[in-house]
């Protein structure tokens, strides 16, 4: 995959005099009863025709408040009491909003994060991309529908013609994600604001939408703002990095300048809570605290509290934005300090991988099926069967990690809640300590229920926001029937809060009242609570910031390391099954297709598959931007998967075989298999 984010060097330099966008001393509050609140304060940059400028932070830092401010769709609270943003010469701020409609769309257009709630469900695609031909270039009629097939087309849609009479829920993620990026496209923008346009993509998809919008911007000399909290993302596409932290940027820098020696404190400390193959095993660095609250913005620094180089200057004066090299912006007072560390921060020592060899196993799944049948007809008669998972087999010993990977609609979960009993098998067999788990009573399953346990994706959404902590986690215990008196389950409760490092007034609080990890240490407690063997991790990290993703990566190693837990870890990020796995196994339609060690499977993978998703993997180092390997069309449908080898449509090697017969499994070494007819 090419490295070359947006413009060279030497191009920005060219393009530095054709400014398209301009932010001065941009200021955004929110109304919270009679007062206001401040969420971007005193913000500048720029973005020139043809490059990139990436604002990076975690939540809560204003970068989604910021672009929004500068399209003037913040919600109704949302407060402009100061800045100029500057566009094409007019300051967007100053005009009337009938003016401002013209320029929505037409001069400047926005990719939301979610474009399944971005789209409009009830308007078709050529509907949807229809109005903004009309609004902004004044087409209609067939020439409106011939200039929409030349944009799905331009954004990769194959069959444009069928599509556009489609409705997004006809549609994948990335299919909608392409359509929103299309109708960004329809008024001719000359900027594009993207905000978190991959997050919730697979790899594969995320790296054919980088693609898109690097060829998009090249063809078109676009400016582009990209919002994100994805380093590798920043490598591939940035032209220059802007560091966002509490409403202020904190740095700013070239890409190559930004990779190679950032200065402050905060954008040092993202780059340490990276999973490493360094620090494989080991600890990760983390930022200690949280963004401040709106409300209790501090006088000095902001950082300064969760800063080990914080000094008396930091917590009494604000510091003011400098240049510190050409191009280089920051905004810290380690400068003036005699002895302010230089360079990189130190990464803490690696612990070193788990030495634990693999024993007697803890779970063993043989033949896992599952099978959702297809039903028509007044009478609803069966006409087939969507195969979710046809043919899973794995083994998992204690105080061992095996990651689950693949893309979305592989079975992945659903592996998951077919082992925990959560739906059920049509067929193979579940065993947990020696013992079946399909096809007995609930009754006769109850105490192997109290082993296993799960931690989903969404901490939020599977907290019940009605129950305090206490009673969140208390439940389980109720639930299994564990016997302990009411005084005992309350010192349990706190026991297992203090373990996932959270303090015993928890208990009383609400799922709404903690910030996203903190909620996420929390469903770690209730799994925690009823002292299981197994725990399956469906995506505990993917909606987090990389510094609360390194906060739970080490609690999990620890609670790991301590009670000799086995995880089974569903996940399509790479660098967290780097990190955290022992084993790997690479799941496509319903089987897995490779199965080893981290280091078998990442460093020398022999799947097709498997190679492909690597390619996909973005990485933040500028010198380790692998070559991608475009999978051609789409993960075929699992209620009538191909015959053969279900991956030898997508497959640049498939051969006659592949299209004949599904693959047996060949052992490439005592712990590295594959099914591919390549190593037959």
């Amino acid at each position: 995959m090419s490295g070359a984010a947006g413009v060279s060097a030497e191009l920005s330099a060219q393009l530095s005099e054709d400014i398209l966008l301009e932010v001065r001393d941009l200021r955004i509050s929110f109304a919270s009863g009679r007062s206001l609140l401040a969420a971007v304060d005193g913000v500048d940059f720029r973005v020139a025709a043809g490059e990139t400028l990436a604002l990076l932070g975690e939540s809560g830092c204003g970068k989604s408040a910021t672009a929004l401010g500068l399209l003037r769709l913040l919600p109704a609270a949302g407060r402009m009491p100061g800045g100029e943003v500057l566009f094409d010469g007019r300051d967007l701020l100053a005009l009337p909003e009938a003016e401002m409609r013209g320029v929505r769309g037409g001069g400047m257009a926005m990719i939301f994060q979610e474009p399944a709630t971005s789209l409009n469900p009830v308007l078709t695609v050529g509907h949807q991309i229809g109005e903004v031909l009309e609004r902004h270039l004044g087409l209609a009629g067939q020439a409106a529908r011939v200039r929409a097939l030349e944009l799905l087309a331009a954004v990769g849609i194959a069959d444009a013609e069928r599509r556009l009479g489609e409705y997004p829920f006809q549609l994948s993620g990335g299919m909608k994600q392409r359509v929103m990026i299309a109708v960004a496209l329809a008024g001719n923008p000359r900027l594009l604001i993207a905000d978190e346009p991959t997050t919730a993509l697979d790899v594969t998809i995320q790296a054919q939408i980088l693609e898109l919008l690097r060829r998009l911007q090249r063809e078109r000399a676009m400016g582009m703002l990209l919002i994100t909290h994805d380093l590798g993302v920043v490598a591939q596409m940035a032209t220059r990095v802007a560091v966002m932290y509490a409403g202020q940027i904190v740095e700013e820098a070239p890409r190559e300048v930004f990779f190679s020696a950032a200065r402050h404190p905060y954008t040092q400390k993202l780059f340490a809570a990276l999973p490493d193959l360094a620090r494989r095993g080991g600890r990760l660095e983390t930022i200690p605290g949280q963004v401040p609250p709106l409300a209790e913005m501090p006088s000095g620094c902001r950082f300064a509290s969760r800063c080990e180089h914080a000094w008396e200057l930091c917590r009494q004066q604000e510091p003011q934005g400098r240049q510190v090299a050409l191009g280089h912006r920051l905004r810290c007072h380690l400068d003036r300090l005699p002895d302010a560390p230089g360079g990189r921060l130190a990464a803490p020592a690696a612990a070193g991988e788990a030495a634990l060899a693999p024993g007697a196993p803890l779970l063993e799944v043989q033949d896992l099926r599952v099978h959702f049948p297809i039903r028509r007809g007044i009478l609803q008669r069966t006409v087939g069967h969507v195969r979710a998972v046809d043919g899973v087999s794995l083994e998992l010993a204690r105080g061992r990690t095996l990651a689950l990977v693949g893309e979305s609609g592989c079975g992945k979960t659903t592996v998951g809640k077919a082992i925990l009993q959560l739906i059920a098998a049509s067929g193979g067999s579940v065993r947990l300590l020696g013992q079946e788990l399909g096809g007995v009573s609930g009754k006769a399953r109850r105490p192997l229920r109290r082993r296993m346990q799960m931690i989903f994706q969404d901490p939020f959404a599977s907290l019940n926001p009605r129950m305090a902590v206490g009673e969140i986690i208390g439940e389980g215990m109720s639930a299994l029937r564990i016997d302990m008196h009411r005084q005992g389950r309350a010192a349990a409760i706190a026991a297992v809060l203090r373990q996932v490092g959270l303090e015993d007034a928890a208990a009383g609080r609400y799922p709404h009242e903690f910030s996203g990890g903190q909620r996420q240490r929390i469903a770690i407690a209730r799994a925690l609570a009823v002292q299981p063997d197994l725990v399956i991790c469906d995506e505990p990290t993917s909606a987090l910031d990389v510094s609360v993703q390194a906060q739970i990566l080490n609690l999990l190693g620890t609670l790991q390391a301590e009670l000799g837990l086995a995880y089974l870890f569903i996940t399509h990020n790479f660098a967290v099954v780097d990190h955290l796995a022992h084993e790997v196994a690479v799941m496509y339609l319903g089987r897995i297709v490779e199965r080893g060690s981290v280091d078998d499977v990442l460093r020398s993978p022999q799947h097709p598959y498997t190679r492909a998703l690597l390619s996909a993997v973005p990485s933040a180092r500028l010198d380790e931007q692998p070559e991608f390997i475009r999978l051609p069309g789409e993960t075929p449908s699992p209620a009538n998967p191909p015959a053969g080898c279900h991956f030898h449509p997508r497959c640049r090697h498939a051969s006659a075989a592949c299209r004949e017969r599904y693959p047996e499994t060949t052992t490439l070494s005592s712990t590295h298999t594959v099914r591919c007819h390549l190593h037959s």
